[in-house]
């Protein structure tokens, strides 16, 4: 079971700082992900059966506030106090390099990764040369000029259902969050998703992406 809490050394060790990643789902095919996966755009949560019943995973991008910020602190808190019921099969990386949300490479990495410890999973992904090439070559490859200040404005979370439980994994928390179980992924996923735009319902600046499989 992955620990409640993580290693308190991870957030001293000076922090690595990558180019800001511009979404590019056709990155994952570059770096040896099948042809069948593919994302595609969610253009609301109303209609939770316009995404592809194939769907195994969503990214939302949600922005950086004091809401968020005031959210995350509190939730922490009553996590750590209660703790949480996870899956052994989680694998989840805590973010220590900035700007590192959007790439998550791939098969090698999650192989190695599965019997480390949460502080090993972010040393792996710092040392790792190949995919801060993968990351600096999709950034550099944008439409838009990346930004050069270090300022975070965005979070990238992803969802998934694992052993039929619901999961929020976002690598700028300090631990991955247990959604409780489920049986529709997309259903159960977005109302999570609505629970943090009603939050912050003064913003507008939310997008989420489906991975699905082409049949």
């Amino acid at each position: 079971m992955e620990p409640t809490t993580t290693d308190s050394t991870l957030e001293q060790r000076p922090k690595q700082m990558w180019i800001r990643l511009e979404s590019n789902p056709d990155i994952i095919h570059e770096n040896g992900v099948d042809q069948a996966w593919n994302f595609h755009d969610i253009y609301g949560f109303d209609e939770p059966s316009m995404i592809p019943e194939s769907t195994v995973a969503i990214i939302f991008l949600y922005p950086v506030n004091d809401i968020s910020k005031q959210f995350r602190q509190e939730e922490k808190e009553k996590l750590i106090s209660q703790g949480q019921d996870m899956s052994d099969n989680v694998i989840y990386f805590k973010q220590t390099i900035g700007n590192a949300c959007g790439p998550g490479l791939f098969h090698d990495i999650v192989t190695k990764a599965e019997k480390m410890s949460i502080k090993d999973r972010a040393e792996l992904l710092e040392t790792n040369e190949e995919l801060a090439t993968v990351h600096k070559n999709a950034a550099l490859s944008g439409q838009t000029k990346p930004r050069t200040d270090n300022s975070d404005r965005h979070y990238y979370v992803c969802f998934t259902k694992i052993d039929g439980q619901l999961y929020e994994l976002d690598g700028s928390k300090a631990f991955p969050i247990y959604h409780g179980p489920c049986e529709d992924f997309v259903q159960a996923t977005f109302k999570v998703l609505l629970e943090y735009i009603e939050r912050d319902s003064k913003s507008y600046d939310f997008s989420a992406m489906a991975l699905s499989k082409s049949n």
